[in-house]
């Protein structure tokens, strides 16, 4: 049975997908950003389709002001294994927590929103609210479809924006009722404050870097 690894973004899996171009093991699904849009794509692909084990990866959030951009970080509790505690399954689930480490990936929790969180300020607050790791808009949807069909699941993220970080818009205010990026309203907005050019190229290198070190960090325990 193959390994799915989800993403919400094509950006985000750009760089693995061409490693794992031609490797049958290993299916590459871009779900959509938001909870919605990754629990339909996941129940559609796994009516007709089996899984050994789902990766949920992409971006996430800094919470943890200790955490840099471009670490990459992982749920080490995965999906209810006491709701599913055939040996089988508990042994694959194990086994890439222990390829995880074994990359320098670290052990987070994760807290799963239905927004961007776009300011430092808000970032604080969800980080004195929950004490999550990191903050990301799909995860917690995967794993629940998931359990439900008793495939182990884990959630490996890389940090694309630091907890003391600002992104340079509100990307809420700028998404379709489906979460994707309306480009109209990008450049309507990008024209009326041509100063924020700079800032989200900048983004959009340190988004590229961080999905980069992601796909290396994924190589490596598809490699283990």
């Amino acid at each position: 049975m193959p390994v799915l690894v989800c993403f919400a973004l094509k950006e985000e899996a750009g760089p693995f997908q061409k490693i794992a171009a031609g490797k049958p093991d290993i299916v590459v699904r871009i779900v959509g950003i938001g909870r919605e849009n990754a629990q339909k794509s996941v129940r559609d692909f796994l009516k007709v389709n089996s899984a050994e084990l789902v990766l949920t990866c992409g971006f996430a959030g800094g919470l943890d002001p200790e955490l840099k951009l471009g670490d990459v970080v992982f749920d080490p509790q995965g999906s209810d294994q006491q709701s599913n505690p055939g040996k089988q399954k508990a042994s694959a689930w194990a086994d890439w927590q222990r390829r995880l480490v074994g990359t320098g990936a670290k052990p987070a929790k994760f807290l799963c929103v239905d927004h961007i969180a776009t300011t430092a300020a808000e970032k604080k607050k969800l980080r004195a609210a929950t004490g999550a790791d990191a903050v990301e808009m799909e995860s917690a949807a995967i794993q629940a479809v998931c359990r439900e069909r008793g495939i182990p699941c884990v959630t490996v993220r890389v940090i694309s924006d630091t907890a003391e970080e600002d992104l340079p818009l509100d990307f809420n205010a700028l998404a379709k009722p489906d979460k994707s990026l309306d480009l109209a309203k990008l450049a309507w907005t990008v024209a009326r404050s041509p100063g924020k050019i700079g800032a989200l190229l900048e983004l959009q290198k340190k988004t590229s870097q961080a999905a980069r070190q992601l796909a290396g960090v994924l190589e490596k325990v598809i490699s283990a």
